[in-house]
């Protein structure tokens, strides 16, 4: 029967109220709160189902509780239920975007059990009654304005928000777009590398053709064979204009030995 330090409020909401005289004063169905600083003060319980009877406890009222209790010192107040409906509360509050969307309800608060003062809200995107609906986490700072039963709040989305629970439709919706995401990566990965080895072989493929040119013009083999050849004709053709000086052939076309 130990009290933790935080508390979430649906971990005494339901549970059955019981005073150190050992009496059943009914489960546990609202909590008293003070929404303007965040803070709950206490909580209500219902004793019979059949009268409009309520009874408040004040929150350091705590002394124990258990997983089907909680364990309360001290006398309660006693009021009714149509006096408590007028008592502001946040809880099933609508929450909405900063564009004025509505997005879900709080469902839940996460609160110190000394002081009352509220850490964070659980906020739910349907009703927070039906079984394993998810939870996102909204902290006091997201909060822009706060009126009776409406909460706006500085997001435009519960994907903003970090997620506390996660039913299984919301963890399947998660992981299909964290898998969208990683799918998109990899195709504009493998499209820029596509890219990139085109651009290396379009490059390659240039600079081999001026290597190739630049082989061809600059030759040395044909460069020895076009200098060769015309030291071959000029030497040639000298002894040829030796020999007809000495035969006494002076015209031109007799100089020329390809006539």
């Amino acid at each position: 029967m130990d009290i933790q330090n935080k508390l979430l409020l649906s971990d005494i909401l339901k549970s059955n109220v019981r005073c150190e005289n050992g009496i059943d004063h009914g489960p546990v169905v609202n909590p008293w709160m003070h929404p303007p600083v965040h803070r709950i003060l206490g909580f209500i319980s219902r004793p019979s189902n059949l009268r409009l009877q309520r009874e408040v406890w004040r929150l350091d009222q705590i002394k124990g509780l258990n997983q089907q209790e909680v364990f309360v010192k001290g006398p309660c107040s006693i009021s009714d239920n149509q006096t408590l409906e007028r008592f502001p509360t946040l809880i099933n509050s609508n929450v909405f975007s900063r564009k004025g969307q509505r997005l879900g309800l709080i469902a839940d608060f996460f609160f110190e059990i000394k002081n009352g003062n509220i850490e964070y809200y659980l906020v739910s995107r349907t009703n927070p009654l039906i079984p394993g609906t998810s939870r996102w986490l909204l902290s006091l700072s997201k909060i822009i304005d706060k009126q009776p039963g409406s909460i706006s709040c500085d997001i435009d989305s519960f994907e903003d928000l970090p997620i506390q629970k996660a039913s299984f439709k919301e963890e399947f919706l998660s992981k299909s777009r964290k898998w969208k995401t990683q799918f998109e990566d990899l195709t504009y990965n493998a499209s820029d590398r596509l890219e990139g080895w085109i651009d290396d072989q379009i490059r390659e493929s240039e600079f081999e053709s001026i290597n190739d040119t630049s082989t061809i013009d600059s030759d040395p083999s044909y460069d020895d064979w076009v200098d060769n050849l015309d030291i071959d004709s000029l030497e040639e053709f000298n002894r040829m204009n030796k020999r007809s000086k000495k035969k006494g052939l002076t015209h031109e076309s007799d100089l020329d030995p390809w006539i």
